[in-house]
């Protein structure tokens, strides 16, 4: 059976910082919950690797917003400020953005004997738009994958994905992630996670940890039995 490869975006993907989802993060809570937060505020988060309904949870509850409201809102929150990025992003001029080295040649080799989705904290609109500016939206076909927006807990978002490859067994899914939360919510789902990292000496905890994306095949190759 073929493997079920779940790609990361940020940091593993797709390499540039983008402001721009911080902005209407704000612009959202705003509208939303009425709270004022700093266009930057996604950056003022302690942790990496965080998903969009978890994240948009800690900076409302940070700005004093009741835990019921919080939990009322979220689900709104969260196709809002997909709605508002896709909007501004098609006036952002985005041609200083970098994806992965030799990530299309990667990723072709790899549809040739592996099925690909996305794994990603980003609400699934924005996710799918930074792959289409990048050139790499066909790899990962709709229906496909899971996504910032579909469960706060990353162990659940390999779960979705996996329902949504047909039930795809665990034994035959495998995430790859640059960050301490895609490692963790691997191996509590049950599954491998390749660590794709600069630092030899981040992600130890990672199955395989490799220094660039192109080493991807040969990464999933060893994991095979």
């Amino acid at each position: 059976m073929l493997l079920l490869v779940l790609l990361d975006v940020d940091g593993t993907l797709f390499l540039t910082d983008d402001p721009l989802v911080g902005e209407v993060t704000a612009e959202a809570a705003r509208e939303v919950w009425g709270v004022d937060l700093a266009p930057d505020c996604l950056a003022r988060l302690e942790h990496q690797g965080g998903l969009a309904l978890g994240q948009a949870r800690r900076l409302v509850r940070r700005a004093g917003v009741p835990e019921p409201e919080i939990e009322a809102g979220l689900r709104r929150w969260c196709a809002l400020h997909a709605e508002r990025y896709v909007e501004r992003l098609a006036e952002t001029d985005t041609s200083a953005w970098r994806a992965a080295e030799g990530a299309e040649t990667t990723l072709a080799e790899l549809q040739t004997r592996a099925r690909l989705a996305l794994l990603t904290g980003n609400a699934e609109p924005i996710a799918r738009a930074r792959m289409e500016r990048l050139g790499l939206a066909r790899f990962f076909p709709a229906g496909q994958g899971a996504f910032g927006c579909d469960s706060e807990d990353r162990a659940s978002l390999i779960e979705i994905a996996r329902d949504r490859a047909g039930g795809w067994p665990a034994r035959e899914t495998v995430a790859v992630g640059d960050t301490e939360a895609d490692v963790a919510g691997a191996h509590e789902a049950g599954i491998p996670v390749v660590g794709v990292h600069g630092d030899p000496h981040a992600l130890v905890g990672a199955d395989v940890r490799i220094s660039a994306l192109a080493s991807l095949p040969e990464a999933l190759s060893s994991l095979r039995p």
